[in-house]
């Protein structure tokens, strides 16, 4: 596979190489190239923008929770027939979890061979960018720099300075200077980057983007070094055939402005393996539709929380639905969406009262990062291997809680009280861990296979026996 490719990285994160990778994947769709996109690491946000300007479904490429073969085959498969892929980085290029940087993001650019563009904030900088710049180059001498973009420069005055510096102590090209403007910021929340669905005027923004950054960098440079790469070494999948096992079900998913945190590779699994996903808006729809199963992935419920509760005729649907036995599975948000009530910012609105707890967010994160569990003997349905790696990020927290069985022990992280997570109240599971479908956790498998249980015996599938 020779599909260029380069990563987009900085020294430390929020030096704004999201808006840069976003603004290049616009630029170069706007020149009629195809541009792949991928997102390392966990996230969301970022990959919402990146799709949004790429025109195509981003990917996350994640240490964590998949195998290094696993990852070059989701890159193959993705970027195949693209005429440039874009990786954009997380954190700064030689950060990671590891302390030896085996899932750090250089470690991602030697697996996929490909070149690193570094994107350093210039704020408040000027001839230091040289031993900055040398640090990163001789810490890794086996990994391609292939160049640098200043970001956020002062004016004329300073762009010079800046590549005087790196011209004069380094071997780096200066790729491009972006000036700083406001016509590049994306106002950040707890979360991260503000998402798209919440921003007016999205394409206005990504069309300014694109003119500021074909105007500032230089992208045939951009596009030359991408092409500096080899062969990927892929490995044959040994994949177990599930194919059918979700045949015939319709499974409904929460898509809208409270509910939007969805990886699309574990949303194609659905429909690899049969079922079919029904959209439902939570904020518009009157109720539930016809299917056999109710999927409520992440988002921010409390900025959508006055819709959410304002929509009485679909929190009753949802709780007498799940009430009377449909099989459901929520992740945070859709946690709280699922609770008696969420507060946030001294605002108190009912939800669906189906768990009995309240969400409350705080100013501080309550869990974040790489979690670790195990599955107990009260869960309905395995994610997968016994031990299952995946990731949780949440300000919320639940109170006045009064349930007490959980589907999942902590055996790295926060979940809900620092020991479990996963409510489990009828057939349905629900907590804060997100995961991620992997040959490892092939967790839409395992919760089709739940549902389709559900739908042969047409009475609410027995809940098992025990407990943690």
């Amino acid at each position: 596979m020779t599909v260029p490719r380069l990563m987009i990285s900085a020294a430390h994160k929020s030096s704004g190489k999201s808006v840069v990778s976003a603004g290049l994947a616009a630029a170069f769709g706007r020149r009629g190239e195809t541009v792949s996109v991928f997102k390392k690491g966990p996230d969301y946000i970022d990959p919402m923008w990146l799709s949004r300007a790429a025109g195509r479904a981003a990917y996350n490429l994640d240490f964590n929770t998949m195998s290094r073969p696993e990852i070059l085959r989701l890159f193959a498969a993705k970027s195949a027939g693209s005429d440039l892929a874009l990786i954009e980085a997380n954190k700064g290029l030689y950060d990671g979890f590891d302390p030896e940087g085996k899932d750090c993001n250089a470690a991602l650019a030697h697996l996929l061979g490909a070149p690193v563009v570094l994107v350093i904030d210039a704020r408040g900088m000027t001839r230091g960018i040289a031993p900055l710049l040398q640090g990163y180059v001789g810490f890794d001498h086996g990994l391609e720099i292939a160049g640098v973009i200043l970001n956020r420069t002062g004016g004329t005055r300073h762009e010079r300075k800046l590549r005087q510096a790196v011209e004069s102590y380094t071997d780096l090209d200066v790729l491009g200077a972006i000036r700083e403007t406001p016509e590049l910021d994306i106002s950040e929340r707890h979360l991260g980057l503000t998402v798209p669905a919440e921003l007016s005027g999205v394409e206005e923004f990504l069309e300014g983007a694109a003119r500021i950054i074909a105007s500032s960098v230089d992208l045939d440079r951009v596009s030359g070094a991408a092409k500096r790469i080899g062969k990927l070494k892929l490995a044959d999948a040994q994949a177990a055939d599930l194919r059918g096992v979700g045949a015939g079900l319709k499974i409904g998913i929460a898509r809208d402005a409270a509910f939007g945190f969805y990886y699309p590779d574990d949303l194609e699994a659905f429909e690899a393996l049969g079922a079919q996903l029904v959209p439902i808006d939570m904020l518009r729809d009157p109720g539930l539709p016809e299917i056999d199963g109710l999927f409520i992935g992440g988002g921010f419920p409390e900025t959508q929380m006055g819709a959410l509760s304002a929509n009485v005729a679909m929190r009753r649907s949802v709780r007498e639905a799940l009430e009377c036995g449909l099989p459901a599975y929520a992740e945070c948000g859709g946690l709280m969406y699922l609770c008696r009530s969420i507060s946030w910012r001294d605002e108190t609105r009912p939800m669906v009262g189906f768990i009995e707890a309240d969400a409350v967010m705080h100013a501080r994160p309550q869990g974040r990062g790489y979690v670790r569990f195990a599955a107990t003997n009260t869960a309905l349905w395995s994610a997968g291997a016994a031990e299952t790696k995946a990731h949780e990020f949440h300000y919320a927290s639940l109170e006045n809680m009064t349930s007490g069985r959980f589907a999942r022990r902590i055996l790295r992280g926060r979940g809900i009280d620092g020991t479990h997570d996963g409510v489990v109240k009828s057939n349905t599971t629900a907590g804060f861990i997100h995961l991620r479908n992997t040959a490892a956790t092939p967790w839409v498998a395992r919760f089709l296979g739940f549902v389709a249980a559900c739908r042969e015996t047409k009475i609410p599938a027995p809940s098992a026996r025990g407990s943690a």
